[in-house]
């Protein structure tokens, strides 16, 4: 039997505003995704992570169809998502589904819970009203809320309870993919868990392939099975979560990582990157590396050249250093590392 194709195929994603300074300037260009790579596979979660303004928010409505690349492919179950034509996009639409991060902002607060989940359906799909509340009925149970939930509205809801409510929702049309963006970072800690655990078993009973867009690489470790880091719109490491976890190469990941809290359970331990700097402008990014101004590794090098997106010991990563950081023979640039922290 043959291989089924990913749910999702991209190829050098890139996605460039045009910003308007005044009636007689021209406008500035703003590159916020440049050239991103990846597929996801049914089952599978690709989590992208990185810090505010990387880029990950934009990708996700790239992929969710709600912006149109400026340059590359997509491709969600075979179809191109960028070519299509208005009514195989309509179509497209179906398949890939979104939750938000505020789970009080994303419900409608004038409309009953049950007419929340029936919408997708009485738009998309060709139902009676009571196959609709069924269908509704049914997904509540499945998120592991009661019936008696279908006639409130969002308000008598706890956070963590609307996130179910949403999650539901965006699986009321049976989609291949879902693109959570940041799920449960507005939640409590203690509910995190129990919305992480939900969307594990939803994603195993339905085979529904996950985007998931975080910037906690404690929530990623948990629910992730490959990762993608951002920063300033690049690529800079990608690869199985495991293997980037026992051994960052990227200096930004393992700044990312070191600065976690609760994660450190093996016996290997390394060293805690402290940057320095902020995050550079988009609208005039650096360069060479784009992490250059903040690498702590940094050579002339780095600032002249920017680095390709390279295989090195099972993953991807873009940084002429990589293989002297994994040595430890890389020498630092600025400054001195922390206390070490277990890895």
């Amino acid at each position: 039997m043959s291989t089924p194709g990913p749910v999702v195929e991209a190829r050098d994603l890139r996605q460039v505003y045009q910003i308007k300074r005044g009636m007689f300037r021209p406008a500035d260009r703003l590159q916020a995704v440049g050239g991103v790579s990846f597929t996801v596979q049914a089952g599978k979660t690709l989590a992208v992570v990185g810090e505010s303004g990387c880029g990950k928010s934009t990708l996700a409505r790239m992929v969710s169809l709600i912006e149109t690349p400026t340059a590359g492919s997509l491709r969600i179950n075979g179809v191109d998502a960028v070519k299509a034509d208005g009514e195989a996009r309509h179509k497209l639409r179906r398949t890939v589904q979104m939750v938000f991060q505020n789970p009080y902002g994303s419900l409608n607060p004038r409309k009953k819970i049950g007419q929340i989940l029936e919408a997708p359906l009485e738009i998309n799909a060709p139902f009676s009203a009571e196959e609709r509340a069924s269908r509704a009925r049914d997904m509540l149970a499945r998120v592991g809320l009661r019936p008696e939930h279908y006639e409130r509205y969002p308000h008598m809801f706890s956070g963590g309870q609307r996130q179910r409510i949403a999650i539901a929702r965006a699986l009321m049309l049976n989609p291949s993919l879902v693109v959570a963006d940041e799920p449960v970072s507005a939640l409590d800690v203690s509910i995190q868990a129990q919305v992480l655990n939900l969307l594990a078993d939803l994603q195993q009973e339905f085979g529904l392939a996950y985007l998931f867009i975080s910037h906690d690489l404690g929530v990623v470790r948990h629910i992730a099975h490959d990762v993608l880091v951002m920063y300033l719109g690049h690529v800079m490491e990608q690869g199985e979560k495991k293997t980037i976890f026992a051994q960052p190469l990227h200096p930004y990941t393992q700044a990312l990582l070191a600065s976690t809290p609760g994660i450190g359970a093996s016996a290997n331990v390394r060293q805690r990157i402290v940057l320095q700097g902020e995050l550079p402008s988009p609208l005039n990014p650096p360069a060479g590396c784009v992490f250059s101004t903040r690498c702590p590794y940094v050579t002339e090098r780095c600032r002249a050249e920017r680095p390709a997106l390279r295989p090195l010991t099972g993953r991807l990563v873009a940084c002429h250093e990589a293989e002297r950081i994994a040595e430890g023979t890389a020498p630092l640039a600025y400054g001195k590392p922390a206390l070490a922290v277990a890895a």
